[in-house]
């Protein structure tokens, strides 16, 4: 089975590093190459923000361009947490926005949110069933 990693690039690793330990109780582990990347643990994968300028090309052919404005990706994070209304607020406190309603699925509840880097995440409270809920 392969390991997962998560990076996550910020324009400002203080930032973003204030960000996500205040939101998500993660904790410092190890810093890399001069200070530009700090990994972050406490959830199930290791995350690792990576200090990437605004306006830096992204990819080998550069054909675009990094921006923090709040932005669509196909991939993103969900947390999982045991207490999604305190999880929302303490989120919200580091600075989190969130996007639209809380919602009540069949297998849990769920909040969206954008971190202050533009880049979405969910916040995720499972029922006893889970996605079994939905499993066909």
């Amino acid at each position: 089975m392969p390991g997962l990693l998560i990076n996550i690039d910020v324009p400002d690793l203080a930032a973003g590093e204030q960000f996500y330990t205040a939101a998500l109780d993660l904790s410092v582990g190890r810093r890399f190459v001069g200070g530009d990347i700090v990994e972050l643990l406490g959830s199930a994968a290791p995350i690792y923000l990576i200090r990437k300028s605004a306006g830096s090309t992204i990819g080998p052919a550069g054909d675009d361009l990094r921006r923090y404005d709040r932005h669509w990706t196909p991939v993103h994070a969900d947390f999982i947490v045991d207490d999604l209304d305190r999880a929302i607020a303490r989120a919200i406190r580091a600075g989190a926005v969130q996007e639209g309603e809380t919602l009540t699925l069949p297998y849990g509840r769920q909040a969206m949110f954008a971190d202050p880097f533009g880049n979405g995440f969910c916040l995720i409270a499972f029922n006893a069933k889970g996605y079994d809920a939905i499993a066909t």
